[in-house]
């Protein structure tokens, strides 16, 4: 635990995102011609307390028009005028949990994500001063909670599993605190996990 620094978090991230520049990144899907990809990010939020990093979650309320009462990471598509995924990612935090950009600071990105939705979505992480005065967009975002970075990371804490018909792995995760992370967002956490070497990738 000792290890996991802000500085080593942000140099590791850094080496992922050099090796991964001539290509379009961990995607979850392939992507195929004619594909018409939608830009979206998230911001991956780290806290520190009670000693040790954990990752910060929201679960969506059952009137928001997709992806009714999964947990998720704040985050959506781009708006116009946007330049990088952190934009997006700062202002749809803001707008969602009510968090100040300027409270922010970004350590880097991950692997840019493709959805079966298709959304090319670019995860920034980004660590959040705890404790923190969150103001939730009650129409969007039914809780905000946060789960221990090595709770995560432990292998007997998820599954990752590939179907016969299916191109990608399928990646659950046991409940905690009663909330249930799959899917994509837990993609990107497996992702950040083996990006930050706590995990290592499936044999081949």
């Amino acid at each position: 635990m000792s290890a996991l620094t802000r500085e080593y978090i942000h140099r590791k991230l850094m080496e992922a995102e050099k090796e991964s520049e001539a290509s379009d990144g961990y995607a979850e899907i392939p992507v195929r011609p004619g594909m018409n990809l939608k830009c979206a990010a998230v911001l991956v939020p780290l806290m520190f307390y009670r000693d040790e990093w954990h990752i910060l979650y929201t679960r969506r309320t059952d009137r928001v028009e997709s992806h009714k009462g999964q947990v998720s990471f704040p985050g959506g598509a781009c708006d116009d005028g946007e330049a990088t995924p952190e934009e997006t990612a700062l202002r749809e935090a803001h707008e969602e949990i009510g968090v100040n950009p300027k409270d922010v600071e970004i350590l880097g990105r991950l692997s840019r994500l493709i959805t079966i939705s298709n959304y090319r979505v670019s995860p920034i992480v980004g660590v959040i001063p705890f404790p923190y005065a969150f103001k939730v967009a009650s129409v969007e975002v039914a809780r905000v909670f946060t789960i221990p970075l090595m709770w995560l990371a432990n292998r007997n804490n998820y599954w990752e599993f590939f179907t016969r018909d299916s191109e990608r792995s399928l990646i659950a995760y046991h409940p905690y605190d009663g909330e249930l992370l799959w899917g994509a967002t837990a993609r990107m956490t497996v992702n950040f996990l083996r990006t930050l070497g706590l995990i290592h990738q499936p044999p081949a």
